[in-house]
C-alpha cells in the first residue's frame, strides 16, 4: 500500500496525488545508455483525454500499458485509432502479470481485434497471479524468472535457457509450467505476424511485452528494446511544407499551454516539440499565426 500512495512521479499536481490519477499531461526527461528519452505521460481517464490527444502530435511513439486482467478498455481504444490515423509506431506493455490476468493468446486477439493491427509478442509470460514465474525473452532464447525477491525491486539477471533445454526448465520453473510454455511457443512461432521492422516504424504491427510495473519486472528489457525499436525524431510535414529534423534552422510548433498552476503568480507554460535546429534564449523567431517576429525569452 505504501507503494501505491506514493503515487506515479509524473503525477505532481495535488489533485493527482489525491485521486491517484493523471490530470494534466506531464513531460520527463532522463538519458539511458547514452540516448536522451523524453517520457510525455498522459491522462488515462477520458475526461482528460483532449491532452492526451494534443500530446500525441508531438510523440514519436506511443507506450500503450494493459491491464493484464482488464484487457483493452475503451479509453486505449480511442487512443489507439488517434495513433493509427497518424501512422505512429505503438509499442504495447501488458501489466500486473503479477495479478491473475486473461490468457495471453486471448489478450493477443482483443488487441488485434480492437486496434485492427498485427502483433508480435517479444517475451512470453509463464503463468500469472501466485504462479507467475516469468517471462521466456523470444529473440534471446532466456528465461526472466520471477521470484519473492524481486518484490523489492531487485536488479533481475536473465538466465539463459533455450526452450529445449528441457532438463534445464523443469528445473527452474516446473515440468507442468514447462510443459505449456513450449506448447504455447510452438503454437507462436506458427500462428503469429512475423517480425518486419518496417511494419512496427509505420504503426502497422506492435511489439508486446509483459510484465509487472510495480514490482519493476521487465522494465528494464522493455527499455531495452524500446531503444532499438522507436524510431529517432523524424522530419515532420507543416503547413509550409516538410520540415526536415536535420535543418540547422529552429522551427518547433506548441502543443500543449497549461495555466494557472500556482495561485501565486499569472503564470503560463507552452510545452514545445522542436522540429529542427535549436532553441536559444532571447532570440527574435518568426511566430506563423500571428505573421510577426517574437522574442522567446
Amino acid at each position: 500500500s505504501n507503494k501505491i500512495k506514493k503515487g506515479a512521479t509524473s503525477d505532481f499536481m495535488e489533485i493527482e496525488r489525491q485521486r491517484g490519477i493523471s490530470v494534466a499531461t506531464s513531460v520527463m526527461g532522463f538519458e539511458y545508455k547514452d540516448i536522451k528519452i523524453n517520457i510525455l505521460d498522459t491522462p488515462g481517464h477520458e475526461d482528460f483525454a483532449e491532452d492526451t490527444y494534443r500530446t500525441l502530435t508531438a510523440v514519436d511513439s506511443v507506450i500503450i500499458v494493459i491491464d493484464g486482467a482488464k484487457g483493452v478498455e475503451s479509453q486505449t481504444r480511442k487512443l489507439m485509432n488517434v495513433c493509427r490515423m497518424r501512422n505512429t509506431p505503438v509499442m504495447v506493455f501488458v501489466n500486473k502479470l503479477d495479478r491473475p490476468c486473461k490468457d495471453p493468446f486471448d489478450l493477443l486477439d482483443e488487441l488485434e481485434s480492437e486496434f485492427g493491427i498485427g502483433t508480435y509478442p517479444m517475451n512470453w509470460p509463464i503463468g500469472c497471479g501466485i504462479g507467475f514465474k516469468g517471462v521466456y525473452d523470444r529473440e534471446a532464447h532466456r528465461i526472466l524468472a520471477f521470484g519473492d525477491s524481486h518484490r523489492g525491486r531487485d536488479r533481475l539477471s536473465a538466465i539463459e535457457c533455450d526452450i529445449t533445454d528441457t532438463a534445464k526448465l523443469d528445473e527452474l520453473i516446473g515440468q507442468a509450467d514447462r510443459e505449456v510454455l513450449t506448447e504455447q511457443i510452438e503454437l507462436l512461432e506458427g500462428a503469429c505476424f512475423d517480425f518486419d521492422m518496417e511494419q512496427v516504424r509505420c504503426g502497422k504491427l506492435s511489439p508486446v511485452f509483459f510484465g509487472s510495473a510495480l514490482t519493476n519486472f521487465g522494465i528494464e528489457p522493455f527499455l531495452e528494446a524500446f531503444l532499438k525499436l522507436t524510431p529517432p525524431p523524424l522530419s515532420r510535414v507543416a503547413d509550409c511544407g516538410t520540415v526536415d529534423a536535420f535543418d540547422p534552422g529552429f522551427s518547433a510548433f506548441v502543443f500543449k499551454i497549461q495555466a494557472n498552476m500556482n495561485k501565486a503568480h499569472r503564470d503560463r507554460l507552452a510545452f514545445m516539440r522542436i522540429c529542427s535546429g535549436k532553441f536559444e534564449r532571447d532570440t527574435e523567431y518568426f511566430h506563423v499565426q500571428g505573421g510577426r517576429k517574437m522574442r522567446l525569452s
